[in-house]
């Protein structure tokens, strides 16, 4: 039986995938064109399964080096003659699968035993050319982890030597050369030269400033995941809305292959036994939400290779909380190197021409992060924890009326004496620095994104399959007021509900702090006043 797989290689008789026979077909056609070009995206983002479905594609008409630089150590780029040797090393070992010439064969195998000082690329290369003359096809050289080069010239040396094959080619078009060159990894080929050497020194005459752009969408749609999830449908019938649930899921993960495959492996693994009776009762909009909530709270390789990235480098993780936590509208620029940062690692995406974050458990977790590091409101935080069994009403919900009832008494008891600037920045970080640990380890919550200014904010509580929508707000007089709670409206609508909450920060002298039960028609809005 197939299962959902999050570790490695995704082989598709042994696990459910989606299919992405489009997206191989849209860079074999680069790989037609005789394009050189870089695949660089974010951790677990579905290279290396991507490459490897790409190299069963094109294997009836290429020959196909598929190679990964992991398999060379530090040491193997320390010198010229360590690639060398380390670099044929690798083919000598696939010299089987590769269908190597016999006498190419034996030139590569020779270099792996010549001496390290003896040894170059250009000795290297030169066998290269005589393998991409004698090769009965065009020969396709894809390398995956290309980040393991990271902070050497040695790499730069290789790169060069790819580049002038390839002007080589163009010149004279029966130079032997590669029909087509791939380097993946997370970081940006051209991010990677920077870092090796000054950038005033290579930006005329860069090693790869003959890569084609990659363009093509590696991101999961709500198709897609339906396509995956209809398989283990047929599989396991538990009648679920299939469509529905491939909605959700792209919601939280806008289509991030890691994330899209372990909130599917979770419902499928760990719910059952654990707060759902069966699959059927698993597989709904509330084991969705579960699974996400248990994804939150776990360490995973993915979310420690990005709060590591924001230990390095302290300014994005400043960029993020600015954009989070202030509501800062981030126009993109092209060559912004924070920016171009941000999208490389996988934490934002480029949508109406603006930055924001990648997806929705990206944000969550970061606004977990961010309020936890908080220590502007510790007696805000103890404050709700001590209080934390009195925010559940008698059906196991939240009681949201109270939670705004206390966190205007404790804010006001604490922070009474605040100036409207210091509010206008802080307010809001201060309310999710008191629900968090009500809501901790029980329920999670989102920001509506659309709604993230420096006015306005929605935040979604996702607490045992209910949703609480409370929109956080700066006072700015009645009309304003007024279109908010049109606003709310329009959100409660969206999510089929009833009841709404807003929490104003007031400044006016004559505000009247407390919690009112508003009527509008049909719902009902319970409006805080800080």
């Amino acid at each position: 039986m197939k299962r959902f797989n999050t570790t490695g290689l995704c082989v598709p008789r042994k696990h459910y995938m989606v299919n992405i026979d489009d997206r191989v077909d849209q860079i074999r056609a680069m790989v037609d064109e005789g394009d050189y070009f870089s695949i660089n995206r974010g951790r677990q983002y579905g290279k290396t399964t991507t490459l490897a479905a790409l190299e069963r594609a094109l294997q009836g008409d290429y020959g196909v080096i598929r190679l990964d630089f992991q398999a060379i150590s530090t040491a193997g780029f320390s010198t010229e003659g360590m690639f060398v040797g380390a670099f044929c090393r690798i083919l000598w070992r696939k010299r089987a699968r590769l269908q190597m010439p016999v006498q190419i064969q034996a030139d590569i195998k020779e270099l792996t035993r010549i001496d390290e000082d003896k040894a170059s690329l250009d000795k290297l290369f030169f066998v290269l050319a005589d393998w991409c003359e004698e090769s009965d096809k065009p020969l396709v050289l894809i390398i995956d982890e290309v980040d393991s080069a990271t902070n050497n010239q040695v790499f730069l040396d290789f790169l060069a030597q790819l580049r002038l094959q390839y002007l080589e080619r163009a010149d004279y078009p029966d130079t032997p050369a590669f029909q087509s060159v791939i380097l993946a990894g997370v970081t940006d080929v051209r991010h990677l030269c920077a870092k090796i050497r000054d950038e005033d020194q290579h930006k005329v005459n860069s090693p790869w400033n003959i890569a084609a752009n990659f363009e093509v969408s590696m991101e999961f749609s709500a198709t897609d995941i339906a396509g995956m999830i209809t398989e283990y449908e047929v599989d396991h019938s538990t009648d679920m809305n299939v469509e529905g649930i491939a909605r959700q899921i792209y919601d939280y993960t806008h289509g991030y292959p890691f994330l899209v495959s372990r909130v599917c492996q979770i419902i499928d693994e760990k719910l059952v036994g654990h707060g759902f009776a069966s699959r059927e009762e698993a597989w709904s909009q509330r084991g969705v939400d579960e699974a996400v909530r248990l994804l939150l709270s776990e360490t995973n390789t993915l979310f420690d290779s990005l709060m590591g990235k924001l230990q390095n480098y302290p300014e994005l993780r400043g960029k993020l909380r600015a954009m989070l936590m202030r509501g800062e509208q981030v126009a993109y620029v092209s060559y912004d190197n924070e920016q171009q940062q941000l999208l490389m690692y996988g934490f934002a995406r480029v949508e109406h021409n603006k930055l924001v974050v990648a997806n929705r458990v990206f944000e969550m977790l970061l606004y977990v992060s961010f309020v936890g590091e908080s220590e502007a409101d510790p007696g805000l935080r103890i404050a709700a924890g001590a209080d934390q069994s009195l925010f559940i009403d008698e059906d196991g919900g939240l009681d949201v009326p109270k939670i705004m009832a206390h966190f205007i008494r404790d804010h006001n008891r604490i922070h009474g004496d605040s100036g409207e600037r210091f509010l206008e920045e802080e307010g809001r970080e201060r309310f999710l620095t008191y629900l968090s640990p009500i809501i901790n380890g029980t329920g999670t919550y989102s920001i509506e994104e659309q709604t993230r200014d420096q006015r306005r904010m929605d935040v979604v509580i996702h607490w045992l399959g209910k949703r609480y929508v409370i929109e956080l707000k700066i006072w700015r007089g009645e009309r304003y007021h007024t279109e908010g709670e049109r606003q709310i409206e329009g959100y409660l609508d969206y999510f089929g509900l009833s009841v709404g909450y807003l929490l104003s920060f007031d400044f006016r002298r004559a505000k009247e702090p407390g919690v009112e039960r508003v009527q509008l028609g049909e719902r009902v809005l319970f409006e805080g006043t800080v």
